[in-house]
């Protein structure tokens, strides 16, 4: 137990001095092998980590998600999403706001990523919003809240490192992410009626669109159901697996950019350029967690922690609300995936032996990174709508995403109070 304590004071004190967190996890846990197992099980252990995560073919599935959410981005289709949803529910109060959820969230389900998504409606919905008056503050906190919909409605990149990291069905946790990610949505957009009726001046309607128009609108987005047809329906119906339908969604997504002459040789060369960049950062972060677990894994700080638990007598329940609470605390100061990667090895041998699901616990994950991703003072939504919308200061974003950190808090302690939230749709897999 004292060598894990140490190890985890460790990290954060070269956190502290600026070391690369991946650097840091990966030297403490190499180190903390040598001096407690020796030097030859630390290399032995560092070279398995490095070329298991390189090798393995699971993994495959993260740099094709990203290559494809790149592509997409380029085809055009998450302004085409948002015009859609603006036909339809634009002539209403906050209209706008609903239209970017609405789009933020069919744009998730063909990105993966919270910021690739928050980012891209930054271009596209920002602009529309100002230009009819909506306040600043339900502009970006919208924009950042729905932006986190791209990681709990599937294809989810976090979905993918849990199941890679907990050996659990990477297909099964797409599915358990789709109710989940649907009503927070819902949830986002009831939170913007009930904040537009106590301000209406904040966010005025837009004009109503006729159906011929909408129809119109709606034809545009046939390339965003079929990416989603195909990879999702091909992964659920087990025509494929995620790996393989990753490739078919990066190969449509390049299709469609390619057919829109959305391409040149210059952005094909940036989008791999920029799938590269985050795939290698991605991964070294995981073979640096990877180190990092199999050290605590050495040492008896999981036994302990949950022999602890146990005689604390309280409910299995209660752990895990313990255990949530935690983690939305330390999403307040600490990145997100650096706290996924950082307390997994703790948590989750926790929640297995008291019989829980490991799907269920990988939703829970996902909500309160989300969580994390829209809280003050560190999460990344927020510097990313900041450094994309330099007149927009930080403050206002923070004002603005508090009302729905407090609506996605209620979405968690749903998911704890009712599992069959998540576990419902993996139950129809077999």
């Amino acid at each position: 137990m004292t060598e894990a304590l140490l190890g985890f004071a460790a990290i954060f004190a070269l956190a502290l001095i600026r070391v690369p967190l991946a650097f840091a996890m990966g030297l403490v846990g190499f180190a903390g092998i040598g001096l407690t197992r020796g030097w030859t099980p630390a290399l032995a252990s560092t070279s398995q980590a490095v070329y298991e995560t390189g090798f393995a073919y699971t993994l495959s599935v993260v740099p094709l998600f990203i290559l494809m959410g790149n592509f997409v981005a380029r085809a055009g289709l998450a302004h085409e999403l948002f015009q859609a949803a603006y036909s339809f529910v634009g002539h209403v109060r906050g209209g706008l706001a609903h239209a970017t959820v609405a789009a933020c969230a069919g744009f998730g389900a063909i990105c993966g990523s919270s910021i690739a998504t928050a980012a891209t409606m930054s271009k596209v919905a920002y602009p529309s919003m100002r230009k009819l008056g909506y306040s600043e503050a339900l502009s970006t906190g919208v924009m950042a809240a729905g932006g986190t919909l791209g990681i709990m409605i599937p294809p989810s990149t976090i979905l993918v490192i849990y199941g890679i990291i907990t050996q659990t069905n990477i297909g099964k946790l797409f599915a358990a992410g789709v109710i989940p990610g649907a009503l927070t949505a819902l949830a986002l957009m009831a939170a913007i009626s009930y904040l537009t009726a106590r301000d209406p001046e904040h966010a005025p309607p837009g004009e109503r669109a006729s159906w011929p128009e909408r129809w119109q609108a709606v034809r545009g987005i046939w390339g965003v159901a079929v990416l989603v047809v195909v990879v999702l329906g091909g992964i659920y119906g087990g025509f494929f697996t995620a790996t393989e339908g990753a490739g078919f969604g990066a190969f449509g997504a390049f299709l469609f950019a390619l057919g829109r002459r959305r391409l040149t040789w210059a952005i094909l060369y940036q989008v791999l350029v920029e799938s590269a960049r985050t795939t290698a950062m991605l991964f070294t972060l995981l073979i640096a967690a990877t180190i990092f677990a199999n050290f605590v894994n050495f040492t008896t700080m999981p036994g302990d922690l949950r022999d602890w638990i146990t005689h604390l007598g309280l409910s299995p329940t209660m752990v895990v609300v313990a255990m949530m609470a935690i983690y939305v605390v330390l999403g307040t100061v600490m990145e997100e995936l650096t706290m996924v990667l950082l307390t997994i090895p703790l948590f989750f041998p926790i929640v297995t032996s008291m019989g829980f699901d490991p799907i269920w616990f990988g939703v829970l994950i996902v909500m309160v990174v989300q969580i994390g991703l829209i809280s003050p003072p560190v999460g990344m939504n927020l510097f990313v709508l900041n450094s994309l919308l330099p007149g927009v200061g930080l403050p206002t974003i923070f004002r603005g995403c508090w009302p729905f950190v407090a609506v996605m808090v209620l979405m968690l302690g749903l998911l704890v109070a009712f599992p069959q939230l998540s576990l419902w749709l993996p139950s129809l897999m077999g």
